[in-house]
């Protein structure tokens, strides 16, 4: 089915709730489809379990869409892994721990065009104020689709900064933060 008609098939509204942890499965399940469509994450996991459940986790959540999971967000505090936290308090003059990063964000296949992407994106930014963090992300260069939804929702590039994630593999990162 084209997204297209895919996107005609839905009879419900997408909604977004806190993820349990009887999520999980399903989340992975998603997860595993985009990455066979679009490589997100650029490395698979070798536990797509724990990988959705970072150390650094404050909250997670799932969109649903006709009573199916159909996408998920992470917000999570600071590490050093991080290279939009640094990015953003140099800009502003704060401490990396001012800030909350939005990861593990993705969208199933067959629910992309209902707004999914910037539903997740919005409940995250909000939990970030709510804790007086300011919400900034990490983004992989080449993916230009995700890119392309954070500057339509207003998040500001801070810089593109060159990564290697291991003794062959440079990765250029684009940062991005909240607009605020």
């Amino acid at each position: 089915m084209s997204n297209e008609n895919s996107r005609r098939a839905h009879t419900s509204t997408p909604s977004v709730r806190r993820r349990t942890d009887s999520d999980i499965d399903a989340c992975a399940r998603v997860l595993e489809g985009v990455h066979q469509e679009d490589r997100y994450p650029m490395n698979w996991p070798g536990n797509p379990g724990a990988w959705l459940t970072p150390p650094t986790l404050l909250a997670a959540w799932v969109a649903e869409l006709d009573g199916r999971v159909a996408g998920h967000v992470v917000l999570s505090a600071s590490d050093g892994g991080d290279v939009a936290p640094g990015l953003w308090s140099a800009h502003a003059g704060v401490g990396p721990e001012t800030t909350a990063v939005v990861n593990r964000l993705f969208v199933a296949p067959w629910a992309r065009g209902h707004g999914i992407g910037g539903l997740l994106m919005a409940r995250a930014a909000a939990e970030a104020g709510e804790r007086g963090l300011h919400p900034v992300l990490d983004v992989v260069a080449s993916d230009a689709a995700a890119a392309a939804l954070y500057e339509r929702l207003g998040w500001r590039l801070l810089g593109t900064v060159e990564e290697w994630w291991g003794p062959e593999q440079r990765v250029d990162i684009r940062c991005y933060a909240a607009a605020g």
